[in-house]
């Protein structure tokens, strides 16, 4: 038996627990992310149409945002540093941390629709925003 194609509503609903941060304007390191957004947004691309290899479903009426992809700003005074070190070496120290966060390697550009659009990593679930890469159409 095939079940036919159909739409479905999603809502999710938690609680997220943000530790102790800066304010962004207060941060030492966001020098670094002004100076990597500087660097690289004139040859920047979403991500997603990146991956994709096709920008059809990307935003391109807005300018494209910077995403922090592994640790969010606001998260990295919670980091547990033996997880994040075992898929990022040599991130083990905690005065490191917050420039790892404003770094390259934690920074990746999102058109508004893959950011903070209902299809973009800050509003649909994970698996979902996962999918999306894969499945046209998914989240509309």
């Amino acid at each position: 038996m095939t079940v036919e194609k159909h739409d479905q509503n999603v809502t999710h609903h938690y609680t997220v627990h943000y530790p102790e941060h800066p304010e962004r304007e207060n941060d030492p390191h966001y020098v670094d992310f002004n100076h990597f957004r500087k660097e690289t947004k004139d040859t920047a691309q979403c991500a997603i149409g990146l991956h994709r290899n096709d920008f059809s479903e990307c935003d391109s009426e807005h300018p494209l945002e910077l995403h922090h992809a592994h640790v969010e700003f606001s998260l990295q005074n919670g980091v547990d540093l033996k997880w994040l070190e075992k898929d990022y070496p040599g991130i083990s120290d905690p005065e490191a941390v917050g420039a790892w966060v404003e770094s390259g390697k934690n920074l990746e550009w999102l058109c508004l629709f893959h950011h903070r659009g209902h299809g973009g990593v800050h509003v649909a679930a994970a698996s979902d925003y996962e999918a999306e890469k894969y499945v046209r159409g998914l989240i509309k």
